[in-house]
């Protein structure tokens, strides 16, 4: 834990109260800093500076109570019991709060447990005068152990019988505030970070207008949630061209944002459309932007849509001055083009290059670990099929890769081809039908939920269905967004699939949250399966398949071959059928704009950023 676990910067509103809890003075501050120190007696404190007023406030850390129940949102609360006072925290970055939350909860906890043993001990620690303050230093492993100890030791007494040293242990951190521990290491931005990410990172925190790209597979998602994690919440906008998309890194549809429909009218059109109450206000309290998949975003739509930001914004600086992060591989799913109109590419776009100013490229493959398939994967992503290739692709043809009743999951070119096969194939089954109609927290946004989610509305399921997993349960058994299984029976009326792993799951009602372009949560609750005899390579984008075939016949555009293989984990997994490589290609276009891309990082390399050259 660095540095910046001591501090947050974030909205602030200070409430004093009487003793009967009624509030006598409240102050607010837009932005403040939130900063932790000990004064010489080795007492906790925590000041409070405003920004613009430069007003500052100390208050000490003793019997206090963290509320950090939304605290993934930006949001949390410290009630100061001895001087009745509470901090209402808001639009925090999540990272930056959970870390600051944790440094005071485990720095509480072993300071609890010194002054147990000695309660003069840090009070004779230091003989200089009352009021120099030090910098609380960050928390160190020791430190962290300790706290996550202490936290088991408070949960392990039974209900039933209580050990009175536990509930000793439970009543004085209680007094110290320390209540909200456990929570904290139930960290949602938890996960290693790899060094080209973290550059990447450091990049967006600064400030900077970026695009990043990697092939399948090299964490652009994982990366993405990060990002959103270190922006504070209620400024930063997540997006993506696909809803599904959007849903996997908890953001909505870019064009839900932009507010001006398909963006097929012209310009003065998409003005009237995009100044609405509702779009209008999002576009000017918005200072960072992501989107996702960009790829999928047209040049003509990406140029519109800038035009509405400095208009809506009346600013004139490149999307009225909003922080751009955009992300995706512009060798997977190009825009989609009309009957009468072929789609550019978004670098192609008149506004492309005033808008990104600075390019990353990840290039350590996370889904796939063995070094032939990725070395085949890159070769099919740029266009280039060897012979070898051709030859090991071919030879999966033949390889069984089923085993426990599952069947390999059929990728189609198109979406209708894919939902007919599981119609009949669930047809073909006498069993009896279980149907589960999905829990909708707005009834009213059913048909976008179907769009956006990638659980369904109506699930229909028998013995015998071949189902995918729809959501992470248990990482470690490999109960995985993918993972392919087969109903076996139904127990409480709820389906119990076996998978390909021989893990048997008992499949319960799950929660997905899609949040709507006013900033509303909308909830749907569904059995966590898909029928998977056959699923459409658009929909397959961001998962992880361990039994796929595919006929690539059938393909249609550049990058759809490298989008459905890229989906195996390995080549043991993977059956490809009547392979031939006029199924593989890359648009000239994407090429070259690589080539230029990775030209350019070259020479960013040769000569750092803000350093000079030596003459």
């Amino acid at each position: 834990m660095d540095q910046d676990s001591c501090s947050v910067t974030c909205s602030v509103i200070i409430e004093q109260t009487n003793s009967q809890g009624v509030i006598q003075k409240k102050v607010n501050h837009r932005s403040a800093t939130l900063r932790l120190f000990r004064n010489n007696f080795r007492e906790m404190f925590v000041e409070i500076r405003a920004e613009k007023s430069n007003l500052v406030t100390k208050l000490s850390l003793k019997s206090i109570n963290v509320f950090n129940k939304f605290m993934s949102d930006g949001k949390a609360s410290i009630k100061f019991k001895d001087e009745n006072c509470t901090l209402l925290l808001s639009n925090a970055p999540t990272t930056q709060l959970i870390n600051f939350l944790k440094t005071i909860f485990i720095k509480m906890t072993n300071q609890a447990e010194k002054t147990a043993k000695n309660p003069l001990r840090e009070k004779l620690l230091s003989n200089k005068p009352f009021g120099g303050v030090q910098e609380i230093s960050p928390a160190t492993n020791a430190e962290i152990n300790k706290a996550k100890q202490k936290t088991v030791n408070m949960s392990r007494a039974t209900i039933t019988t209580p050990s009175p040293t536990a509930l000793k242990k439970r009543k004085r951190s209680d007094e110290n505030g320390i209540r909200a521990g456990k929570k904290l290491y139930e960290n949602p931005t938890m996960g290693n970070i790899t060094e080209e990410q973290a550059k990447v990172l450091d990049a967006v925190i600064s400030g900077k207008n970026i695009f990043f790209t990697g092939s399948a597979g090299t964490g652009k998602s994982f990366l993405l949630r990060k990002i959103i994690a270190a922006l504070p919440p209620d400024v930063t906008i997540a997006t993506a061209s696909t809803g599904v998309a959007a849903c996997h890194i908890g953001g909505i549809t870019l064009h839900q944002f932009a507010g001006i429909g398909l963006g097929t009218g012209n310009l003065e059109r998409c003005y009237q459309l995009a100044s609405r109450n509702s779009s209008a206000g999002l576009w000017r309290k918005t200072k960072h932007l992501i989107i996702d998949e960009i790829s999928m975003v047209e040049a003509d739509f990406f140029d519109k849509i800038e035009a509405v930001a400095r208009h809506i914004r009346k600013n004139d600086r490149p999307f009225g001055g909003i922080q751009l992060i955009l992300c995706g591989d512009f060798f997977q799913l190009p825009p989609v083009s009309s009957r009468d109109k072929k789609a550019k590419f978004c670098f192609q776009s008149d506004k492309w290059e005033k808008c990104v100013h600075f390019n990353f490229e990840l290039l350590k493959v996370h889904r796939q670990k063995d070094s032939k398939f990725i070395n085949i994967l890159n070769n099919i992503r740029i266009g280039r099929v060897t012979d070898n290739i051709t030859e090991t692709l071919k030879a999966t043809a033949k390889q069984k890769i089923e085993n426990n009743g599952i069947l390999a999951t059929r990728l189609c070119s198109h979406v209708n081809e894919a939902e007919e096969i599981n119609e009949f194939q669930l047809n073909e089954l006498k069993s009896e039908s279980y149907v589960y109609a999905a829990q909708d927290s707005d009834q009213s946004m059913f048909t976008i939920l179907n769009q956006q989610l990638p659980v369904p509305g109506k699930l229909v399921l028998k013995v015998g269905a071949q189902v995918m997993l729809l959501k992470n349960i248990n990482i470690s058994d490999g109960l995985v967004n993918g993972a392919r299984g087969i109903v076996i029976k139904f127990t409480d009326n709820l389906p119990v699939v076996q998978f390909k792993s021989g893990i048997s799951y008992h499949a319960k009602l799950e929660k997905w949250s899609l949040k709507t372009n006013m900033g509303n949560i909308v909830h749907r609750k569904q059995i966590p399966l898909k029928l998977a005899w056959a699923f459409s390579i658009h929909k397959s984008q961001g998962l992880t398949l361990d039994c796929v075939e595919m006929c690539l016949a059938k393909v249609f555009d550049a990058g759809q071959a490298y989008v459905a293989l890229s989906r195996a984990q390995s080549l043991e997994c993977l059956r490809v059928l009547d392979f031939n490589n006029q199924q593989v290609w890359a648009h000239s276009d994407v090429l070259l704009f690589y080539k230029k891309f990775r030209r350019n990082l070259q020479q960013i390399e040769m000569i750092p950023l803000g350093k000079k050259q030596k003459k």
